[in-house]
């Protein structure tokens, strides 16, 4: 039977669908990897621990596997090859092919119509989408050098005023009894421990349970506002065609967002949290489409 196993990867979840033939379909979840902070030993022990074993149930040793995956930090031949060694050393026999978060994106928010399409999770990035490859693309540089619109982007101005005693008392007071971090532990999980994007944008969801607070209102219009000036409205067309959106940020501060993108002149498509749904759509349209061609 043919098997399409489709992954959609960020810095702290990978989503996963196994779907069948006949289009049954079953879903996993594990850690999110990024070819730049994990090598190919690091991703496969996920994989053989965590996948593995969930996966082992659906399949048969007559089965023919084809994996799509779509990572953060797939930017080049060598990061993908890093994700691919560990994907092939788990299914040795299956077809395998990865890609960039961002054609994920693109392709689960446009499909084969032309568009801005952005990813606003932990990291951000952006592209302009013919309705069939990248054509452009403003570079996201990370959470240290970029990453507006993102988590971590949020996460690290908060933490930053918070070290420096620059947000209100009430909010200070809020977060030391929700989290428990001194000093020396923040600077240690974002200097020294894997991962830091992810630590910082753990913080996103104390920010939003705290969204009303004028403090936040200021934080989060400005990594928005950040993120249209460096990225969105750099695309010459980006007032004549949609931008879609995918992403924790972009679903759960989608008013703020839209309220920003009015300002800007730009009009928003789509907003989901997780592409892997469209994503699965997309790949059974092109397989249905391949059927009758």
């Amino acid at each position: 039977m043919q098997m399409l196993l489709i992954a959609d990867s960020g810095s702290t979840k990978t989503d996963w669908r196994l779907i069948d033939e006949r289009k049954n379909t079953h879903q996993f979840q594990t850690l999110g990897f990024n070819p730049f902070f994990q090598d190919s030993t690091m991703i496969a022990a996920e994989l053989q621990s965590k996948l593995l074993p969930a996966i082992s149930a659906h399949l048969s040793d007559n089965d023919s596997l084809s994996i799509y995956f779509y990572g953060a930090g797939c930017s080049s031949e060598e990061k993908c090859d890093i994700v691919k060694t560990a994907i092939r050393h788990t299914f040795p026999n299956a077809f395998i092919e990865v890609e960039h978060d961002l054609l994920a994106a693109a392709r689960a928010l446009c499909g084969n119509e032309q568009g801005i399409a952005a990813i606003m999770g932990t990291g951000s990035n952006s592209c302009y989408y013919d309705g069939s490859k990248i054509v452009s693309n403003v570079a996201s540089l990370g959470f240290i050098l970029g990453d507006e619109g993102s988590g971590a982007y949020i996460g690290k101005h908060f933490i930053q005023d918070y070290l420096n005693k620059e947000v209100p008392e009430n909010i200070a007071t809020s977060f030391r009894e929700t989290y428990k971090l001194s000093e020396e532990e923040i600077l240690d999980a974002v200097y020294k421990q894997a991962m830091p994007s992810r630590f910082l944008a753990s913080f996103s969801k104390f920010i939003n349970q705290h969204r009303n607070e004028p403090y936040f209102v200021k934080l989060v219009d400005y990594n928005f506002e950040q993120f249209f000036n460096r990225h969105i409205c750099k695309y010459t067309n980006h007032k004549e065609v949609s931008m879609s959106c995918v992403g924790s940020v972009a679903h759960y501060y989608s008013d703020m967002l839209r309220e920003v993108a009015a300002r800007k002149g730009v009009k928003i498509g789509k907003i989901i949290e997780t592409p892997i749904s469209e994503l699965s759509k997309y790949h059974l349209s092109q397989l249905d489409t391949s059927r009758l061609s």
